[in-house]
């Protein structure tokens, strides 16, 4: 049996798959035994109620008058070596190259050479940080020098090395879900309050950014409602949101399409759709998509970043080129007008969420890096039911 580690992790605590991801990762870490320390400037949204093993530390920032702007990231660097000292810290996995992974940096100039650091790159970080001439050379180094490096998708790891010349291995380690949260629910009561019996329900989750494309979401609603009596949910808020009521409006669609606001319990709201719409100019790996797989719905998105990794075009949903609304739209309609096809797609959504995205697989692989970069021995750990 491996020894049980001492770990820090540092991500955005706020909504967004990276934070999600990091703090879902942490508590199935302190589930193995190992000793979990999430140094952030607030609690993880997705931590919830007490758990054994699991540590918060609160990053405070310093308003001492000499600074314009608050220093978070001295700030953070501070605390990492803090608490890595305080506590004997084995290891920092940390979530984004900037600011985290170079702030790791620096804690490990402060503590010493036995404190390893793993960056986990998630997207953003690289696909409009690394566009910014400025900050290149501090990405670079944040990723070379780090002592492991992953990223969520293929694709990811394709575009780190061409935008940055990253030369260095990469681990690929992809998002996951824990399938003890998310599987399908029984939706049949919720339903039946945004859908008449025989309606399909279409839904769309995200931060509602211009990359989401969300007006295409619209576009495809649009046209799947013309031959399938369909609803449209949106799940969550941002900017193009506005956008997006007015396009509604427009269209005259107005009474077929629901507003549901931030959600967290994700796993019971997508269980009511039928299909996920992801019509995204970009995505590095798609969390949505493998959240909505893991409750059995098929995505119809586009062939764009990791997607395509994640949804087998044809078998789990349907992938059309950026844009090409009226393709996506075929795709929804001939699945949704297919029950059979509909069912195998829905088995095979739920076979590859569980075998090849499950918590499980992607833990073990987070552990043997950490054993690798601290040059031990790793050997899968028996967690103890309560």
């Amino acid at each position: 049996m491996g020894d049980r580690l001492k770990i820090g992790i540092t991500c955005y605590p706020t909504l967004g798959g990276s934070g999600v991801v990091a703090t879902e990762l942490g508590k199935i870490l302190a589930e193995r035994g190992h000793q979990v320390h999430f140094i952030t400037h607030s609690m993880p949204f997705r931590l919830g109620k007490y758990q054994k093993n699991i540590f918060y530390h609160e990053v405070e920032v310093s308003d001492y008058y000499v600074f314009k702007y608050p220093p978070y990231d001295l700030s953070l660097a501070s605390k990492l070596a803090q608490v890595a000292k305080m506590q004997e810290l084995d290891l920092l996995h940390v979530h984004y190259a900037l600011p985290h992974a170079v702030c790791a940096l620096l804690a490990k100039q402060m503590v010493g050479e036995h404190l390893k650091v793993v960056t986990t790159l998630h997207g953003t970080d690289i696909t409009i940080l690394a566009q910014e001439e400025s900050l290149n050379d501090l990405i670079r180094m944040a990723i070379n020098q780090s002592d492991a490096v992953t990223a969520v998708s293929e694709d990811l790891i394709k575009e780190t090395r061409t935008a940055l010349h990253i030369e260095r291995p990469i681990d690929l380690a992809y998002n996951f879900v824990d399938k003890r949260v998310y599987y399908p629910r029984d939706c049949s009561m919720y339903r039946s309050e945004f859908a008449a019996p025989g309606e399909k329900i279409l839904m769309h989750i995200s931060n509602f950014r211009p990359v989401k494309r969300v007006l295409d979401v619209v576009d495809v609603f649009h046209k799947v409602n013309k031959s399938t009596p369909s609803k449209l949910i949106f799940v969550g808020e941002g900017p193009e949101l506005p956008k997006v009521q007015c396009k509604v409006k427009e269209l005259g669609i107005a009474d077929r399409v629901i507003f549901l606001g931030k959600q967290n319990d994700v796993a019971q709201v997508i269980s009511m759709a039928d299909l996920l719409l992801l019509p995204s100019e970009k995505e590095s790996f798609g969390l949505v998509a493998l959240e909505a797989m893991a409750c059995g719905v098929p995505t119809i998105g586009s062939n764009a970043g990791g997607i395509p990794e994640l949804v087998r075009h044809g078998e789990t949903g349907f992938l059309a080129e950026i844009g090409n609304t009226e393709a996506m739209a075929g795709f929804a309609v001939k699945l949704l007008s297919d029950p059979a096809m509909y069912r195998d797609f829905r088995d095979a959504c739920l076979h590859r969420a569980r075998t090849e995205f499950c918590n499980d697989r992607i833990t073990d692989d987070y552990e043997k890096i950490y054993y690798r970069v601290l040059n031990r021995n790793w050997h899968p750990i028996e967690v103890t039911k309560a």
